[in-house]
């Protein structure tokens, strides 16, 4: 009615002054004045529809899709907003893994003292990670519900295939890569290419980097559109297999809590004791505490870095390690993110009935804890990072897609707890490096009076 209204004026204005003459910068005049008042408008409303959290949209997306399957299943047409979702990411995904990639490994700098430590914690924690949700996986295998999945996917032959494949993969044209989604390809290229331009002008490494972060936003902006994909995701899955289908996530959502609580739980303070050689718990309990319980609400590590910098401020630690360490985590400590990609193949590989045997799956293990990596800047990017996975047993990007599509509807959930852990992690593994070194020296060891009385004297080796 308003937009009539509007009109209806702007015809009137036009009308009453073509009697006029030489009063055409009167009516452009008013045309101009109609125009970007309505512009005002939209921008409202979309900076309103913008201060809503992704969360609360996402839920309301979803159940907005439930209704409406329930309601009016024969209306297809809803179903559209779900493929140009999936759609957009598949489009965007090879390039912005491939230039994340690149930005990560060119900027990287060499770590000194304690440093070096922290490096290898984050990667052996994001490796062994990856191992825990791979046996989770083979205890507890499960199918998920996928749109037209093709189930005549030829499987590979054992570990020998799958590594021909892969190396096949990898010296693939960079080019054709990128075009045909080759991820492996991708991410070879962009580990070798990272590398090289470690030696490059420091131009040139700001030059990739921000590249970078243009892809980053522009994945930020698809994902800010993930309420409206979801409808339509939720849409069809509702109506093509019923309500049903909540089961299904509901399983696969307790898989991977439980995978990753299994990790913060009983992975990382094995790893931390190796560390301190003293009881890790106290420890464990207090990242997850002041680090933990924050990432998880806000769902961004770059944005749960400050959180970090001060735990480790009250830990006591060195300034010079941390202010390095917490965000270098926040990019390359992603053990949830690792968790998240293998559980999501793997049951793809289940419900195309591919075998998996132990050795690949350590295969796909190093693979999500490489890829991993580059996970980070995005809300859901581990989910992007699933299609590279599935190219390891051949299965097409089209039905990969759909897997990240389903991780998107559970990602209320899932992606808070992901965030969760590696944020907490970021700040526990570099206590854990830094009182290793005051181990050795014989030094004590006080974990923050204020929040627990906890006071570990004289260490020796």
């Amino acid at each position: 009615m308003q937009n009539r209204r509007l009109s209806d004026k702007l015809l009137l204005v036009i009308f009453g002054h073509c009697f006029h003459k030489n009063n055409y910068s009167i009516i452009l005049q008013h045309i101009h004045s109609i125009i970007f008042h309505r512009r005002d408008k939209m921008k409202t409303l979309f900076s309103k529809w913008n201060s809503i959290s992704l969360i609360k949209r996402i839920i309301a997306g979803l159940i907005l899709g439930v209704i409406l399957a329930v309601a009016v299943p024969k209306a297809q047409a809803i179903s559209i907003l779900g493929d140009l979702f999936v759609g957009a990411l598949k489009a965007i995904a090879p390039v912005l893994i491939f230039f994340l990639v690149i930005g990560s490994l060119c900027r990287a700098k060499t770590g000194k003292g304690s440093m070096k430590i922290v490096i290898l914690l984050y990667l052996l924690g994001t490796f062994l990670a990856s191992v825990v949700s791979v046996i989770v996986s083979f205890i507890f295998p499960l199918s998920i519900t996928l749109t037209d999945a093709v189930t005549d996917n030829a499987p590979p032959e054992g570990i020998l295939q799958v590594l021909q494949d892969l190396i096949m993969k990898i010296v693939d044209n960079p080019v054709a890569a990128l075009m045909n989604a080759n991820y492996i390809g991708i991410l070879a290229w962009a580990i070798i290419i990272g590398i090289a331009l470690r030696m490059a002008a420091e131009s040139t490494k700001i030059t990739i980097v921000d590249i970078s972060d243009a892809l980053t936003k522009v994945v930020r902006g698809i994902i800010s559109l993930a309420p409206f994909g979801i409808l339509g995701l939720v849409y069809t899955a509702v109506t093509s297999s019923g309500i049903a289908i909540f089961t299904e996530y509901g399983k696969l959502i307790v898989l991977l809590v439980g995978s990753m609580l299994a990790v913060a739980l009983i992975l990382n303070p094995l790893i931390v004791f190796f560390c301190i050689r003293k009881n890790p718990y106290p420890l464990v309990f207090k990242c997850i505490k002041e680090s933990g319980i924050t990432a998880f609400f806000t769902r961004s590590s770059a944005a749960n870095i400050p959180v970090n910098m001060q735990l480790c401020k009250s830990l006591d630690l060195d300034e010079d390690n941390y202010s390095v360490s917490i965000p270098l985590g926040a990019t390359i400590n992603m053990e949830g993110a690792a968790i998240t990609i293998n559980i999501m193949t793997l049951a793809a590989a289940n419900t195309l009935g591919i075998d998996v045997d132990f050795p690949t799956a350590i295969v796909l293990s190093i693979i999500a804890a490489i890829s991993a990596c580059g996970a980070s800047g995005v809300a859901g990017g581990s989910l992007l990072l699933i299609p590279l996975a599935c190219s390891l047993f051949s299965i097409s990007n089209d039905v990969a897609m759909q897997v990240v599509g389903v991780g998107f509807i559970i990602g209320v959930i899932q992606d808070s707890m992901e965030t969760a852990l590696n944020s907490s992690t970021d700040a526990l593994f570099t206590a854990a490096a830094e009182f290793r070194q005051w181990r050795k020296e014989g030094r004590e060891i006080v974990i923050n009076k204020k929040l627990r009385e906890v006071t570990y004297l004289n260490f020796t080796i």
